[in-house]
């Protein structure tokens, strides 16, 4: 694509990486049907296309952290399953009922408004039911279990609930090895045991995260959830790179290079002056700063491609701009160059890797983070491609089924041993390309 310097800053997003980025995590997980989590704006990457491109590619599920996102996709004429999951007192749980989502409850407290609003909205309330089993953050404690699927049975019984799913979320499968990972797991096919075993029939159960679809097969049963590497990121570079797993990196972020001037040597750059030119030299200005989400924590470090070659920021980010040393033979550097921050890689551009390495956080974060005022650009939008089930099927469950005898947990006759008294759960768990002219959205659209 021919650089347009007339843009100060855009998001450019693949659409056509984005959609084989699904086929190379279905194929990972062939068994399980594939949630793909659009949370976020999707990680930055504009939701409402990335959905669609998602959905286009096979993926069964989409999932997001708030209802206002997922009532966002139904706006957008984007049916199917979905399922939110970060809920406060007081949510719009009759809006999520009239719109068909599935809602996910730790509590009593979540499962009384949701049963309400079923009850006032006439129709019945598809639930799942989240435990923690060792992450601590959202869902319910194994201790309080028994009395939330108690609850939720009953409500299933007087018709304003259907238990549609049991889930909960692994702390460190990007830790291979990790004695975590093996405690939640049992933990969870317990718990699963147990809410079977009170008349619970789930249609998926699910504990897999990115990390987990990617490299714990054991970890599947009848969905996996991925996130960050529908995006083509690696969920950890120390599970390996993108391409490792047939991935690639869906976002490049680009700008214009705003202002090219020669400076002589001792000359301070950016506020505090922490950078200060050896010799003459080139500077070049990239109108691109913290209020756009690059990192100030990259001050000093985070590369940059410009001319050809990888620069670094000089100075301090500020909040609108920062400044690249082009050297002394910086003058074929002009104004309206392309500066490219970061992208897939396979041009010899930094990666959100680079970037993320250098302001000492996670790739997840720096697309995140990504502001509103910087365009997305989709690419490839209107590629079309058909299916959402596995083998033409269109479940979710397996081979376009709902299948539940898988990893381990069985059927309701194939549980495993009582809980116990007290629920017993307690112990174990504190271990812890690109072609075509492009859409042009704004975050969010």
């Amino acid at each position: 694509m021919i650089h347009d310097a007339s843009f100060r800053a855009r998001a450019e997003i693949d659409l056509a990486a984005l959609r084989a980025n699904v086929r190379a995590l279905r194929a990972r997980a062939p068994r399980a049907a594939l949630m793909a989590v659009v949370k976020s704006d999707a990680y930055g990457h504009g939701m409402v296309p990335c959905a669609k491109a998602a959905l286009a590619a096979g993926a069964q599920w989409l999932g997001t952290a708030t209802p206002e996102e997922a009532l966002a996709l139904r706006a957008a004429g984007i049916g199917g399953r979905v399922l939110c999951w970060l809920w406060t007192p007081g949510g719009p749980w009759r809006e999520a009922v009239e719109a068909d989502l599935d809602v996910s409850v730790s509590g009593m407290w979540a499962l009384r408004e949701v049963t309400r609003a079923a009850a006032e909205a006439g129709r019945t309330a598809r639930v799942q039911l989240k435990a923690d089993t060792g992450l601590g953050r959202n869902g319910c404690q194994p201790a309080d279990w028994a009395e939330l699927v108690a609850a939720a049975r009953a409500a299933e019984e007087a018709g304003t609930v259907r238990i549609t799913g049991l889930w909960s979320h692994l702390a460190c499968a990007d830790d291979p090895g990790h004695p975590s990972v093996a405690a939640q797991l049992s933990l969870f096919r317990e718990l699963v045991a147990y809410a079977e075993r009170e008349g619970a029939a789930p249609e998926v159960r699910h504990i897999a995260n990115s990390p987990a679809a990617l490299t714990l097969p054991e970890s599947h049963f009848d969905l996996v959830r991925t996130g960050v590497a529908v995006y083509g990121i690696s969920p950890s570079p120390e599970l390996g790179a993108p391409a490792d797993f047939g991935l690639r990196p869906v976002m490049t972020l680009r700008a214009s290079v705003a202002l090219v001037k020669r400076v002589p040597a001792g000359h301070g750059v950016s506020y505090g002056h922490h950078y200060v030119t050896g010799g003459e030299t080139v500077l070049g200005l990239v109108p691109m700063g913290y209020a756009d989400g690059i990192p100030r924590h990259a001050s000093g470090r985070g590369p940059v491609l410009v001319g050809g070659e990888w620069r670094r920021v000089a100075g301090r980010v500020a909040m609108d701009q920062f400044v690249v040393d082009l050297g002394p033979g910086g003058e074929p550097v002009e104004e309206g160059a392309e500066a490219v921050l970061f992208g897939s890689g396979d041009r010899g551009e930094p990666t959100a890797q680079d970037w993320a390495d250098a302001a000492d956080t996670i790739a997840y974060e720096i697309v995140t983070r990504i502001g509103a005022r910087v365009p997305r650009v989709h690419l490839h939008e209107h590629e079309h491609e058909h299916g959402h089930g596995h083998d033409g099927g269109h479940g979710y469950g397996h081979d376009g089924g709902h299948g539940h005898g898988h990893d381990g947990v069985g059927g309701n006759d194939a549980m495993g041993a009582g809980i116990g008294a007290g629920m017993g759960l307690g112990a174990g768990t504190d271990e812890g390309v690109r072609v075509g002219t492009g859409a042009v959205t704004a975050p969010g659209g």
